[in-house]
């Protein structure tokens, strides 16, 4: 899973990227206008490999894992000045969801863009910022697709006729403020359009960069985003930069001191597979025990094919449990005694926290 972190300049985006990563990324009260983005790849807090590794003691424990990509500050107005960045858009295109760091603390020393601190604006300003992106796009793909209309017969032109109109109605829909993610789309029309990319098709979470000051309070409820694939949550991104650079102890205590339930990192990170509709499965053995991310709703033949394409080609059944019924029955022999290990056939939807078998032959 690819994460983007965009937002405004001075909006304490890297210090929240630092948060997420325990990295060490420098900070800075001006935009310095570099585009090279800072990345970070983490593993996704799971208790339940902890638990299946002190099972099985295996020679090697997988987490899943997630990358941030800190690209560069935003400032309002690029769509008037030749649109966002080619390089900016060419890193944000990769990622699956959107991470937007709003600020919502009060510095001196650090000077707001737009000098005062207004959240809302803020986020429609880069609202606007990504639909003007995803016009220019669709502008673009219309003027070719007129010019090859009218040189195509047959299917060939019902498809591109197909695509003409959908990229027409998405067009409207962005002209009234309406983002694509929030636009009905069929799954054949969605499945047309993963090869633009667009920025407001994609999964967006806002974060609410507060200060210290702040904690305890829920800022949250001061904003209204009803947006489809979308959510809000806060964080206090220095205190939780300085907090990810300790040790696992120490970082406890300054958490229950500060009335902080759990970390930002698994915070965000619960949120974004909520957002992209993510479950994990966990395979779990004496060789390995790994978690596998997922769309949920997936069929286990896939699941299968995520793991190698072997097991989706000669996919047989899937042997499955839950990571509950595991742990209550204490071996994976027992749990059979039990009744409570599985066969599943191809189109079983597989479940957050199933451990599977595939069983294959080619």
């Amino acid at each position: 899973m690819k994460i983007g972190i965009i937002g405004l300049a001075n909006s304490g985006k890297t210090t929240v990227f630092n948060a997420l990563t325990g990295g060490s990324a420098e900070t800075a009260s001006f935009s310095s206008g570099q585009i090279e983005p800072n990345l970070a790849t983490v593993k996704v807090p799971d208790e339940r490999i902890v638990r299946l590794s002190e099972m099985y003691k295996p020679k090697k424990t997988t987490f899943a894992d997630v990358q941030y990509i800190d690209v560069a500050g935003l400032s309002g107005g690029a769509a008037k000045s030749g649109g966002l960045a080619p390089a900016f858009l060419n890193y944000i295109a990769q990622v699956d969801a959107l991470l937007h760091v709003v600020r919502a603390f009060e510095d001196l020393s650090v000077p707001h863009p737009n000098e005062t601190l207004d959240p809302a604006r803020d986020i429609s300003t880069v609202d606007l910022e990504m639909t003007f992106s995803d016009l220019a796009i669709i502008e673009r793909r219309l003027q070719r697709l007129t010019a090859e209309l009218k040189k195509m017969t047959g299917k060939e032109r019902e498809l591109r006729q197909q695509e003409h109109d959908i990229l027409v109605r998405l067009q409207a829909g962005l002209e009234q403020d309406v983002p694509i993610r929030d636009q009905p789309l069929a799954d054949d029309e969605e499945r047309l359009l993963r090869g633009y990319q667009f920025l407001t098709l994609k999964p967006t979470l806002i974060v609410l960069n507060i200060g210290e000051g702040a904690l305890g309070q829920d800022l949250t409820t001061t904003i209204t985003y009803l947006h489809q694939k979308s959510g809000i949550v806060q964080l206090a991104g220095q205190v939780e930069a300085e907090i990810a650079q300790l040790g696992s102890e120490d970082a406890e205590v300054f958490l229950q001191d500060l009335g902080i339930a759990e970390p930002a990192r698994e915070r965000v990170i619960k949120r974004s597979y909520d957002l992209l509709g993510l479950i994990a499965f966990l395979t779990a053995g004496t060789d390995e025990v790994r978690a596998w991310p997922l769309r949920q709703g997936t069929p286990a033949v896939e699941a299968a094919g995520s793991i190698h394409s072997d097991l989706q080609r000669g996919f047989i059944r899937a042997e499955v449990i839950a990571f509950a019924d595991l742990m209550a029955a204490g071996t994976m022999a027992e749990a059979k005694k039990r009744g409570t290990v599985r066969m599943e056939g191809k189109t079983y939807l597989v479940q957050d926290g199933d451990i599977c078998n595939f069983l294959f032959n080619v």
